[in-house]
């Protein structure tokens, strides 16, 4: 008996060690955030952003004023002119919705300018985080920062700062 328990033992002990995976994780916001192209651009995207809702707070604003003046000259206007005055104003938010979907829509603009811009450096990063894992002969390597979950981490599995050595980026 004791023979087939030190046996299954051994044989456990064998075997925990084939399966055991060597783990690291990475922040790669705070990759990103080190580096200067990365900055750039995020810095030309949300331009383009605040600058596409500015515009869109102004067609806004235009609507806004085209209401309170149909409002306040409803009772003069005829049946005619009010219908026309409503339409104005209809084909006014639809337009606003229109841009908003254009430019800030799934498939919008803002969405195809971070992915034609943002792309090559997540891609540098992902390089970066792939040569890292094969140095260290690492079977996964977590991302931190993507809300993956890691209740804990011990720094010892940090690789952040081989993929920043890596880039050629400066902590």
């Amino acid at each position: 008996m004791k023979q087939i328990i030190l046996t299954i033992a051994l044989f456990l002990g064998l075997f925990q060690g084939l399966w055991a995976q060597k783990l690291g994780y990475v922040d790669t916001q705070f990759i990103l955030g080190k580096m200067p192209e990365y900055q750039t651009v995020q810095s030309e995207i949300d331009a383009l952003s605040q600058k596409w809702q500015k515009e869109l707070e102004e067609m806004h604003a235009e609507i806004e004023k085209m209401y309170d003046n149909y409002r306040a000259e409803e009772v003069l206007l005829t049946d005619d002119v009010k219908k026309l005055r409503q339409e104005d104003i209809f084909e006014a938010e639809r337009k606003a919705k229109e841009y908003k979907k254009l430019k800030f829509g799934y498939d919008g603009e803002l969405f195809k300018a971070q992915d034609e811009k943002l792309k090559p450096i997540q891609d540098k990063v992902f390089d970066a985080v792939e040569a890292v894992a094969k140095e260290r002969k690492l079977d996964m390597i977590f991302d931190k920062s993507a809300n993956a979950g890691l209740l804990f981490t011990n720094a010892a599995f940090d690789r952040t700062d081989d993929v920043l050595v890596k880039l050629g980026v400066k902590r």
